[in-house]
């Protein structure tokens, strides 16, 4: 990927919207294409809202199905072994759907598109899907300084601004809310294990045994106990294929906020204004009433 650096003219993307949501205008502009996008059974999605843990349940899923392999799991990026479906980067280099479409089966794919906006083919190949979901405290401090260090990604302005455009909703991929709850009330319906970034990071043992019966595999213990090991985010965070150092500074800024930044629950208490936070209260009390759906915003 570094080869194309030099043709590339790093700019922030702009933003447009496909039935209300917000997504970067490069995508919209090729939303027909992703929306046709032809899933097959055995494919495996992975779904998340941005900065919920992505990577490290990629991770913990590729390692899962090479059997604790290192080396394999070390074959190429993240962003190479489960394409991004919606994502396009650059006119010059392949899209997440060029990826998916040239990867031979099976496939393990990702999106942060929020459950209306799911190729329809997925749901017709009743394809397993993973999702991860995050409290929206931590996931808003995550978010802003993960816009700091991404060239690319809409210029978030100041931590008050970008707080108040997710409460908002006027983020890429919409609202936080109704992702959560939208993908929380699909699992009723189709194969979709829901996990919570805070009880892996509370008892990965447990989690990852979800992750192994949903997938129908089973590991011996050592291998769970490796598995466990390097998916932890002290050890990804060195992993060149996990903490995206594999893109060149001009498009990802390590040396504003590293890509892997902290991966604690709790951090928000260090952004958030006493103000801020009955703001966000007030909000959450709205927005969640009438969901079964419940998160912890400390451990």
């Amino acid at each position: 990927m570094n080869e194309t650096k030099v043709d590339w003219e790093v700019r922030r993307y702009e933003v447009g919207e496909v039935e209300g949501i917000p997504l970067t205008k490069i995508i919209c502009d090729k939303w027909d294409k992703i929306w046709a996008f032809q899933a097959k059974p055995d494919d495996l999605l992975i779904s998340t809202y941005a900065k919920a843990g992505t990577t490290w349940i990629q991770e913990i899923v590729d390692m899962i199905q090479h059997d604790g392999d290192l080396e394999k799991c070390k074959r190429a990026s993240t962003y190479e072994r489960h394409p991004f479906i919606e994502w396009v980067f650059h006119e010059n280099s392949p899209t997440g759907l060029d990826l998916a479409e040239a990867m031979p089966s099976p496939r393990t794919l990702k999106t942060h598109l929020p459950v209306q906006l799911v190729p329809p083919s997925f749901w017709e190949q009743n394809c397993k899907i993973i999702y991860v979901a995050r409290n929206a405290k931590d996931n808003v401090v995550s978010y802003y300084h993960f816009h700091r260090m991404n060239q690319i990604m809409p210029e978030p302005g100041t931590w008050e601004e970008f707080f108040e455009k997710y409460v908002t909703g006027k983020v890429l991929w919409g609202s936080w809310y109704d992702h959560v709850k939208g993908w929380w009330d699909a699992k009723d319906n189709h194969r979709i294990l829901y996990l919570f970034f805070e009880d892996i990071k509370e008892n990965p043992r447990r989690e990852i045994q979800k992750v192994l019966q949903f997938l129908g595999k089973h590991l011996e213990k050592e291998v769970l106990d490796k598995i466990i090991h390097h998916t932890q985010f002290e050890v990804m965070r060195r992993n060149p294929m996990a903490n995206y150092t594999f893109l060149p500074p001009e498009i990802l800024d390590h040396s504003i906020s590293p890509f892997m930044r902290k991966g604690t629950v709790g951090d928000w208490k260090n952004y958030f204004t006493v103000a801020q936070n009955e703001r966000f209260d007030e909000e959450y009390k709205q927005k969640m009433a009438g969901t079964s759906l419940t998160f912890r915003m400390e451990l």
